[in-house]
């Protein structure tokens, strides 16, 4: 039975249809419309119509990045979008007039779903998938189930405070994980690291024209691919965060597998080698329990979208 999915962001929409398999058959994608709610509904619509004229569609499953309600209906916050109490599914439904199952989900609990089912963490009960973009996204399963929580609204790690008083994060706090462990916070350290060591620097400056302030993380990590000690001083920092704070989430979650995804996941060993040796550092009761292994997302871009539709999927 083939099922859309939809991965909604604050700047594009992908939508596709996907297999029983996890394999993507069809895909679409459009610019997100964000000058109002209807808009981006109408989008998303628009995507799902498409595909649905050329399948037979059993259901539909949405992601988006944000607070999902617990009966997976309505949106209650996204900081990109422009939804509050957002009842997306039923308009998304009332819009198709399709009888087929709508869920809506969280895009980091939809990719960490897809990495358990079809990607690195096929035949592990319990893993952890971090989202290392802009942000730092999280989703985790536990005994082979999503951990949604009361609310809905569980394993929003990135917002672990990590830093008392430290930066200043979006979600208004200050010293959330996130703004140490992100695409974001090795940008930050770099262009830092070019005001106080510009005769280390060329490498990374010549990835960006000279210009600190168009410089982007995929920069910094080509830099360190080519031998830059520079850029891989930056990426092991980075590293280091993620592992550390990945020990944090294990003490509550104890999973047997965190998944490294986003797009800093990039740097392969040059980020994994120093977030294993952080996660080492900090393990409650190291020497007297089982280790989780930390590996890389297998899935891609494509996550969110395969997660969506095959949780809508076992909807039914």
């Amino acid at each position: 039975m083939y099922a859309i999915g939809v991965d909604i962001g604050g700047t594009k929409i992908a939508a596709g249809v996907v297999d029983e398999d996890g394999t993507i058959l069809a895909k679409t994608r459009r610019a997100t419309a964000t000058t109002d709610s209807s808009s981006v509904d109408r989008v998303i619509i628009e995507a799902c119509r498409e595909l649905a004229e050329q399948f037979e569609i059993g259901a539909i499953g949405l992601v988006a990045p944000g607070f999902v309600s617990s009966d997976q209906r309505t949106v209650m916050f996204t900081p990109n979008l422009p939804w509050r109490d957002h009842p997306l599914r039923d308009n998304v439904a009332k819009a198709l007039d399709l009888d087929v199952p709508i869920v809506v989900e969280n895009d980091a609990n939809g990719a960490a779903w897809a990495e358990f089912r079809f990607g690195t963490g096929q035949g592990v009960d319990d893993m952890v998938l971090l989202t290392i973009g802009t942000g730092l996204g999280c989703g985790a399963v536990v005994d082979g189930k999503l951990l949604r929580g009361a609310w809905g609204v569980a394993t929003e790690a990135g917002h672990l405070r990590v830093v008392p008083n430290g930066h200043q994060c979006g979600c208004g706090l200050r010293g959330c994980w996130e703004q140490y462990a992100s695409g974001n916070a090795l940008v930050r350290n770099a262009r830092a690291a070019i005001d106080t060591r510009p005769a280390e620097a060329g490498a990374i400056l010549d990835r960006c024209d000279g210009d600190p302030a168009q410089l982007k993380g995929p920069a910094i990590t080509e830099a360190a691919q080519a031998g830059d000690p520079l850029a891989i001083e930056l990426l092991a920092e980075l590293g280091t965060w993620i592992g550390e704070g990945s020990a944090a989430v294990g003490t509550i979650i104890d999973p047997a597998l965190i998944v490294i995804g986003g797009g800093v996941a990039a740097a392969g060993d040059l980020l994994l080698e120093p977030a294993r040796a952080g996660f080492l550092s900090q393990l409650s009761g190291r020497g007297h329990r089982p280790v989780a292994a930390i590996e890389l997302a297998a899935m891609g871009n494509d996550a969110g979208l395969v997660g969506a539709a095959d949780l809508a999927r076992l909807a039914i």
